[in-house]
């Protein structure tokens, strides 16, 4: 049986992460949330006080951050931080610090050398354009603003982290915009993507589509 490469790309809140790690699931492949390593990438610059406008810093920051998953789970220099990755404190950074040539740099070249024996599903804003531009399947997820910000305050809700629905959204909409229009890996549909819009899907429903897509490419003569 033929193994593949599947990258999931879109905006924050379509449901990406969750997605993509059940997809690996049915297809026993290996899972890598790509926005955990940028998140963790930031959380590290927040907590030693990085200015992203110092390319000195930036370049010796990056030498210190070791990144790599437990049972899905990131860790940053030995310590699970998959919780502290998803405060508002980090949502408001990450699209900043993603921007950053250096760090995209870096952090593309760790996901390529994860891909290289196939039988990996990525999720994240390149991976299809970028990290895995020839991935025999690449899917590109949206959903409505309004839709998006209330699945994030539920995820938040559900680490305990209270945030206001209306700031929620704000920050999707301004990072929609960043992510679009960085200079670096701009977040676009590839031109052989599928598109999948999440607003009206149950969770089984998008996951089940994703997962018959990639049995098309696995199975195909």
């Amino acid at each position: 049986m033929k193994r593949i490469n599947i990258a999931l790309d879109g905006y924050s809140g379509t449901g990406k992460s969750s997605t993509a790690r059940e997809v690996a699931k049915a297809l026993n492949y290996t899972y890598v949330d790509s926005g955990a390593m940028y998140r963790a990438t930031t959380l590290f610059f927040i907590r030693n006080d990085i200015d992203p406008r110092d390319h000195s810093q930036v370049v010796q920051a990056l030498k210190e951050i070791h990144l790599n998953f437990d049972d899905n789970e990131i860790n940053l220099n030995g310590e699970n931080v998959a919780s502290e990755i998803r405060t508002m404190k980090v949502n408001e950074m990450v699209s900043h610090i993603s921007a950053i040539k250096e760090v995209r740099q870096e952090m593309v070249s760790q996901q390529q050398e994860m891909g290289h024996f196939k039988g990996l599903v990525m999720d994240g804003r390149d991976i299809g354009t970028v990290v895995f531009p020839e991935a025999e399947l690449k899917v590109f997820m949206t959903a409505s603003a309004d839709v998006r910000a209330l699945r994030r305050q539920k995820e938040l809700a559900e680490k305990g982290i209270e945030e206001e629905l209306s700031a929620i959204k704000a920050n999707l909409l301004e990072r929609d915009q960043i992510d679009s229009n960085r200079k670096e890996s701009p977040l676009v549909k590839a031109e052989d993507a599928l598109e999948l819009d999440t607003s009206k899907l149950t969770f089984e429903t998008q996951v089940g589509k994703i997962v018959e897509w990639a049995k098309s490419r696995i199975y195909e003569s």
